[in-house]
């Protein structure tokens, strides 16, 4: 039986308004990176372990681990959150926008920018034939393509920029395999888009009414730490048990992720009874089944793929 996990009051709030900059919420991201952890070579999780310890964060991520092998192990697990994490008030970082002329750029920790527009791209769309807007110019796959050149020791790039980039890679892998991460849908009644699926309202079998965007981001629980993520994604029916293809998982094109992603949208998340307006609508048992199955096999993939990334550059 799934632990259940609390979530303070104040959190719980956050998340039900959260908007396309968050996904999964910290209990998705860090099972994907503990799953692609034991994944990984041994020589290349010395070098992550070396290039996560210049984040400040790093004393945090491995408070309360009891040796050094789980030290590192927690450092990577909870290293996947800094990019959420630094749109909180105590990081202090700028709330900028995607037109920004820094939007795009990639100079390490002295970037003090919460760059929320990395964590998506929208693929547009409408069922209906209301207007679509131009893409924007900077998104998880024009930044995510920047990430992984720079990330190999040949790439030129100093170890401040590249420990930056592997912090943003272990949150930015797992955020581009969550179906409304990839998609955005106009339609007459939302004219304007739904920020993927932010517009929408749904009532799952808890009887909570949130945004259809928070739904999916809750499917792995709320915030957890490293040491519950382990426990959660070893249950036996956890995340480290579930297959994955293995042509799938040699997939390294973010924008690939990105088509699949907003397929799998557009198949499961917007499937009814979710409407194409705003009103609130009751989840049936065949959605919620389908949503939580979806999840687990993106979150699975996306752990794959993240390993393979991290083993190829840092090998």
């Amino acid at each position: 039986m799934r632990r259940v996990v609390q979530i303070p009051a104040l959190a719980l709030v956050l998340a039900l308004v959260a908007t396309e900059a968050s996904a999964w919420w910290d209990a998705g991201h860090m099972q994907i990176a503990y799953v692609a952890y034991k994944k990984l070579d041994a020589p290349v999780k010395d070098k992550v372990d070396a290039l996560l310890k210049l984040n400040k964060d790093y004393a945090k991520w491995t408070a309360g681990a009891p040796d050094e092998r789980t030290a590192k192990l927690y450092a990577f697990v909870h290293a996947a959150t800094w990019a959420d994490d630094i749109k909180t008030k105590e990081y202090n970082y700028t709330r900028d926008k995607v037109d920004s002329p820094t939007a795009g750029q990639n100079i390490g920790y002295a970037d003090r920018n919460q760059h929320a527009y990395w964590h998506y791209k929208d693929t547009n769309f409408s069922p209906d034939g209301t207007p679509l807007p131009q893409p924007d110019p900077v998104d998880l796959v024009t930044q995510l393509k920047l990430i992984i050149a720079a990330l190999p020791s040949t790439s030129g790039a100093t170890d401040d920029v590249r420990s930056y980039d592997l912090v943003w890679m272990l949150h930015l892998v797992g955020d581009a395999h969550q179906p409304l991460h990839a998609i955005r849908r106009y339609t007459r009644q939302i004219p304007g888009g739904d920020a993927g699926g932010n517009a929408e309202q749904v009532i799952p079998a808890n009887g909570d009414t949130m945004a259809l965007h928070a739904y999916w981001d809750s499917l792995f629980g709320g915030y957890v730490s490293p040491y519950g993520a382990v426990f959660d994604a070893e249950d036996k029916d956890g995340l480290a048990h579930i297959a994955v293809n293995e042509t799938s998982a040699q997939v390294s094109d973010p924008q690939a992720w990105i088509d699949e992603s907003a397929e799998l949208a557009k198949q499961y998340a917007y499937a009814a009874p979710v409407s194409v307006g705003s009103n609130p609508v009751l989840l049936t048992r065949e959605y919620e089944t389908n949503a939580r199955n979806i999840a687990r096999s993106q979150a699975a993939l996306g752990a794959a793929r993240l390993a393979r990334l991290l083993n190829d550059a840092l090998k």
